[in-house]
């Protein structure tokens, strides 16, 4: 069976984040799968009862969550995840999740420099 799109993106972006320094991934909470930098996780993919012509991530943007908050796709963010700048993107079946990419890839990107120790997030940045 082939996979849809946002399965295809979800992958992408998997492989891209793991392409960061000491990264890894893994599970996340319950259906979930995440990326970490660390032990410390950057992103989330996935929500339960997730079909597979939809995509969750959840990520940190200290920079442009409020930004990324204006996106039709982006719901808004609550109690902690509000507080400490992480934004939850859901694409479904009617977005064009491909023309998303770059979107997604740079916010992998941030949340990662914002998670990650200096050192790493400094080499990162440079990328």
């Amino acid at each position: 069976m082939p996979l849809t799109p946002h399965q295809r993106t979800e992958a992408e972006l998997t492989a891209y984040g793991l392409g960061f320094p000491e990264t890894s991934a893994g599970p996340g909470w319950t259906v979930t799968r995440a990326l970490y930098v660390r032990k410390k996780m950057f992103a989330v993919f996935g929500a339960a009862g997730e079909p597979l012509d939809a995509l969750t991530l959840i990520a940190k943007l200290p920079v442009s969550a409020e930004m990324a908050e204006a996106l039709p796709f982006v719901r808004p963010a609550r109690g902690w995840y509000k507080q400490h700048n992480w934004v939850t993107a859901h694409l479904g079946p009617k977005d064009d999740v491909l023309a998303e990419m770059a979107t997604l890839k740079g916010w992998l990107k941030q949340s990662y420099v914002a998670v990650a120790p200096k050192k790493l997030g400094r080499m990162v940045m440079t990328l």
